[in-house]
């Protein structure tokens, strides 16, 4: 049976760094959604997000900006969709959240005690690394954006690279494997390969 699908969105704020750029990650908390994981602030659209006129998407950038500021203590504009990511039939909660990249204003986070237990600046590099090693939790999405991001040199760069929006409904395969459009698996009929595998450590995102 298929959960009921709500919208959501998540800003990752990037900043120059002397190795390049860095991204703002946040460790939830051991409960609820993303438990222990480490994430890019956001959150669900709520209904003072929603403006009579404006489509989805436009709803979601306000709940990220609103979320970042309540989560972080700052408040990002200049917001540019990078991506939509539309969960499994399967996921438990069903979130489809649109991803924004935004230059990090100046001011140091200040996370909120009940929903932040943890943040720091990283280099999408550093972020996989730790993954690989088992040192931080991540889930597809932020994984995939760390992936797509580690090979921008600067914050000009990525931001740029937000011009070429995709969306990722994802199709889960079994065994710890999530394909997307242009899988010869995924129902859009496509003949390629698009997926990655969670079974293996470090994983392996295959794309023709």
């Amino acid at each position: 049976m298929t959960s009921t699908m709500l919208d959501g969105g998540t800003v990752v704020l990037l900043r120059d760094g002397g190795r390049g750029i860095e991204a703002l990650m946040i460790r939830r908390p051991d409960r609820g959604s993303f438990a222990g994981a480490w994430v890019f602030p956001g959150g669900v659209v709520e209904h003072s997000d929603v403006v009579e006129g404006e489509d989805d998407r436009q709803a979601a950038e306000r709940a990220a900006a609103r979320e970042c500021e309540e989560e972080v203590g700052v408040r990002p504009t200049g917001l540019r969709a990078l991506s939509c990511w539309v969960p499994p039939d399967e996921a438990p909660k069903r979130v489809r959240t649109w991803f924004f990249l935004a230059p990090a204003p100046d001011g140091d986070p200040r996370p909120a005690p009940d929903e932040v237990m943890e943040t720091a600046w990283l280099s999408p590099a550093a972020a996989l690394q730790q993954h690989a090693d088992r040192r931080m939790t991540l889930f597809p999405p932020t994984w995939v954006t760390l992936t797509a991001l580690s090979g921008c040199g600067s914050v000009a760069e990525a931001l740029a690279s937000a011009s070429s929006f995709e969306s990722f409904a994802t199709r889960f395969l079994g065994d710890g494997v999530f394909a997307w459009a242009g899988d010869a698996e995924h129902p859009d009929g496509a003949s390629g390969t698009h997926r990655l595998d969670t079974a293996v450590m470090p994983w392996r995102y295959t794309r023709d």
